[in-house]
């Protein structure tokens, strides 16, 4: 099994103790979710999306148990939502559930598909589903109607900025499940380009491109201040940053050490002979598939 402490970002936790440490703040996000938002969302996209199923589009459905079973969640609800616009999200509290639109499906391969299942899917793992929840309500401008006014714009910001960081630690997550390399690739293909053109990117090159941003970010109080305000704005961190972020976590001691303990745990299982998941020694049957052992 993995643990969330064996690859988040150092950003997404310092973010999250900051988040934490205002008193009071866990509860009232759940006393927000408790208003009905949850069971709202839920309802909506129950009733627009395509639940996926065994039996349901099963292509699609089929790239989600092996990665939950890599990484040891509980299998969420998983949504197709006929959407030309490439995105995917996970929500709930209570009740989570991953939903991809028909648009990501259409761009991307099924590696690459994996690779953004498994980034969801690391939401879930590392406990981010409650607090993007409602981030994800600030950024749908909720708060315009004044539902959220007992939430101050400082505090706000401080759910958006952590809500960025954590995009980081998926992107490690989905490295585990898939590796660097397509992540990275992923990254290319989201940001618009086909793979004709995006599969011929240097990902190294690309990557410095967020060094000098930096520099550009950091040049005086000025472009500092501009920059912040355009990122504010942003609900996951710029694609040059990402692929900087996990280009570089791939020649890490951890990520190293990680991937040869799960290499290592891995080729020492007994898998079914049928389905070909691991099973423990003392099934006579396998709990996933039924098959007698």
């Amino acid at each position: 099994m993995i643990k969330p402490s064996e690859f988040i970002h150092p950003s997404d936790a310092a973010a999250l103790r900051q988040m934490e440490s205002i008193p009071g703040f866990p509860t009232l996000v759940k006393k927000i979710m408790a208003l009905g938002f949850e069971q709202l969302q839920y309802g909506l996209n129950m009733a627009t999306a395509v639940r996926l199923s065994p039996t349901q589009l099963p292509e699609l459905y089929n790239h989600l148990p092996p990665i939950c079973q890599k990484l040891g969640i509980e299998e969420p609800e998983f949504y197709l939502q006929m959407d030309p616009m490439p995105n995917a999200w996970t929500f709930g509290d209570t009740k989570i559930y991953i939903t991809i639109t028909s648009g990501l499906v259409e761009l991307l391969n099924d590696e690459e598909l994996d690779s953004v299942i498994a980034h969801e899917c690391g939401h879930i793992l590392c406990r981010h589903v409650l607090y993007h929840s409602i981030a994800r309500y600030i950024l749908m401008g909720v708060d315009s109607v004044g539902i959220f006014d007992f939430l101050t714009v400082p505090l706000q910001l401080a759910i958006l900025h952590w809500s960025r960081m954590s995009e980081l630690s998926c992107d490690r997550c989905a490295s585990i499940i898939c590796s660097p390399d397509v992540v990275a690739s992923t990254m290319a293909r989201l940001s618009g380009g086909p793979k004709s053109i995006t599969s011929k990117i240097n990902m190294e090159e690309w990557a410095k491109q967020a060094d000098k941003y930096d520099e550009i970010k950091n040049d005086g109080l000025w472009n500092k201040t501009l920059q912040l305000g355009v990122t504010l704005s942003q609900s996951h961190p710029f694609s040059a940053v990402r692929v900087r972020e996990i280009l570089q976590w791939k020649e890490s001691q951890q990520f190293k050490n990680l991937i040869h303990n799960l290499e290592g745990n891995t080729s020492s299982s007994k898998l079914c002979p049928v389905c070909n998941k691991p099973v423990n020694e003392g099934w006579r049957f396998c709990n996933h598939c039924g098959a007698k052992l």
